[in-house]
């Protein structure tokens, strides 16, 4: 559900070419995990609001951002792998 989002609020920006204040468009989400994701965008500076209630996504903060995350999710599962084996040697 939160990938969808994630996805939803990426693809709205990027298929209306809003990467620049002078390209922002609205954006109304249609769900709260929506609406969430991109309040988490706009905390980041991976979503940038203008004057009205218009943004744009700034694409390398959006890069930045998901090589991170990203990074973060291969270094989560190599902890999980670091404990599986862990406990797989005390069980064995």
């Amino acid at each position: 559900m939160v990938a969808r989002a994630r996805r939803n609020v990426i693809s709205h920006f990027m298929s209306c070419d809003a990467v620049s204040a002078a390209k922002a468009v609205s954006y109304t989400p249609r769900r709260p995990v929506e609406r969430r994701m991109l309040d988490r965008y706009v905390r980041s500076g991976v979503i940038v609001p203008t004057k009205g209630s218009a943004y744009f996504i700034d694409v390398p903060s959006y890069g930045s951002y998901s090589n991170s995350r990203k990074r973060n999710v291969g270094v989560a599962m190599a902890l999980l792998a670091l404990v599986g084996g862990a406990v797989v040697g005390i069980m064995g």
